[in-house]
């Protein structure tokens, strides 16, 4: 069997890899357009961090598993084709602002009608509206010259810093397919090969449209789960309340459980606000407005949650930041990822840059043009000093905000007497991932604040 992946991201590359490994007799190949990326795959300095990735690729690169810029000798010489493609939220006409473009899905389902002949079979993998794959099989036989073609769904449910564990050890595979003969026996097909090392009953089948709408619902109720306690993280600290403690509490609650309910700066990554608001439009679309708005005020707390931070720095900084050195600690949007979409970090900067505030960053895994971009400054910009360490940031830093959950920024971990020595005073500590001893920072003489934690 040959296997090619449409798309060297976040999700083809790290996916194909342990299907390359697994299974040393397929052969996998990656294909993408974009020439510097492939290059990467193909190198030791791969353009995606995950612990344990480059030990995956390394194994199963040359043998089983390629990268290349051959996007069309990748589909021809395939059996099995995995779509791996941005689906962003639309910027422009109808739906923007919510409804997941389409663009590239349609492109790559064009150029595979074009070029295919005999029986292929098609994965969604990328995060899609449900009945994507109804329009998918429209597209291929409108475009086909003869071939035939089944599309299965089979959604991706990485957590960014843990992917390789996801996908070796996964909690299920989702794969759906058309309840007729010729989707039954493409399923089989696709079922065989994650079952080389998945659990069979960790294998789960469903029609096409539940596994589609399966992958939107999971990062929905995440995401609200969020949103929940961030909410409660608010009027915790108005109450004098702990917001961890009140996790841990109702977290004892078999019925709702622990996971998910740690307070923070808010969600970000490529998935959850995207299909939040991907499913706010296909609700609005069927005329279901009450259940769209309902959606829609996870996405808003969300947004409330990261202004209210940047509100508290500027107020607790006598209500300037005019001029002041903030150092950040982190910007990835979650720890161990170079992955900075939709980072809190980034619009909690944001605001701080509008305040003409002056950014000294340090983050241990993203790279300083892509801070630069995410900023939408020029690199050199004075206001944005990017750091080799949180040391060289916190020097004469008026405050410092803790925007990832990197390990290394705990206070078990970090020496932050050092920290607050380096440092103008008075000097302030906003921790917005609830990393650090409270109590302890201000035995040291920060003025430390936290999210959630009442006076």
């Amino acid at each position: 069997m040959n296997i090619c992946c449409i798309g060297a991201g976040y999700v083809g590359g790290p996916t194909m890899a342990m299907i390359a490994q697994k299974c040393p007799d397929i052969r996998v190949n990656v294909v993408d357009i974009n020439a510097e990326r492939i290059a990467a795959w193909n190198s030791d300095a791969l353009p995606v961090y995950e612990p344990g990735l480059l030990e995956l690729v390394k194994e199963a690169r040359g043998r089983n598993l390629f990268f290349s810029t051959d996007v069309d000798g990748g589909i021809v010489g395939a059996d099995l084709i995995f779509m791996c493609l941005p689906t962003p939220t639309k910027t422009y006409g109808e739906g923007a602002g919510s409804a997941a473009d389409m663009t590239y899905i349609e492109i790559s389902a064009r150029r595979i009608g074009e070029l295919s002949k005999g029986n292929k079979i098609i994965v969604e993998k990328s995060t899609v509206p449900v009945r994507t794959a109804e329009t998918v099989r429209r597209i291929l036989d409108s475009a086909s010259n003869g071939a035939s073609f089944q599309v299965l769904s089979n959604p991706e449910f990485l957590a960014e810093g843990t992917a390789v564990t996801d996908l070796e050890n996964p909690d299920r595979v989702l794969i759906g397919a058309e309840q007729n003969e010729a989707g039954q026996r493409a399923l089989q097909v696709l079922v065989d090969v994650y079952a080389r090392w998945v659990p069979r009953e960790r294998i789960i089948t469903t029609r096409l449209w539940s596994s589609e709408l399966s992958k939107l619902t999971a990062n929905a109720f995440l995401a609200q789960r969020i949103s929940s306690i961030n909410a409660m993280s608010a009027l915790c600290e108005v109450t004098g309340a702990d917001v961890q403690e009140v996790a841990n509490a109702i977290g004892k609650d078999k019925r709702i459980g622990p996971y998910f309910l740690h307070a923070s700066v808010g969600f970000g990554g490529s998935c959850f606000q995207k299909d939040l608001l991907n499913l706010v439009y296909l609700c609005e679309a069927f005329n279901l407005p009450e259940v769209a708005e309902y959606w829609r005020q996870v996405v808003k707390m969300n947004d409330y949650q990261r202004r209210r931070f940047a509100r508290k720095v500027l107020h607790k900084l006598f209500s300037t930041v005019s001029g002041k050195r903030i150092a950040v600690f982190g910007f990835a949007f979650k720890r161990d990822t170079n992955d900075t979409r939709e980072s809190s970090a980034i619009y909690i900067c944001r605001d701080l840059l509008e305040e003409r505030a002056n950014l000294a960053i340090y983050d241990p895994k993203v790279e300083a043009a892509q801070i630069y971009r995410d900023l939408n400054r020029n690199e050199g910009d004075s206001s944005i000093i990017i750091c080799k360490d949180q040391y060289e940031a916190a020097t004469n830093a008026d405050a410092v905000l803790i925007l990832t959950e990197w390990e290394r920024f705990r206070s078990n971990k970090m020496d932050y007497a050092k920290v607050f020595e380096l440092m103008r005073k008075p000097a302030f500590l906003f921790d917005g991932r609830n990393l650090t001893d409270l109590s302890a920072m201000r035995a040291i003489g920060f003025n430390a604040e936290g999210i959630g934690k009442g006076a």
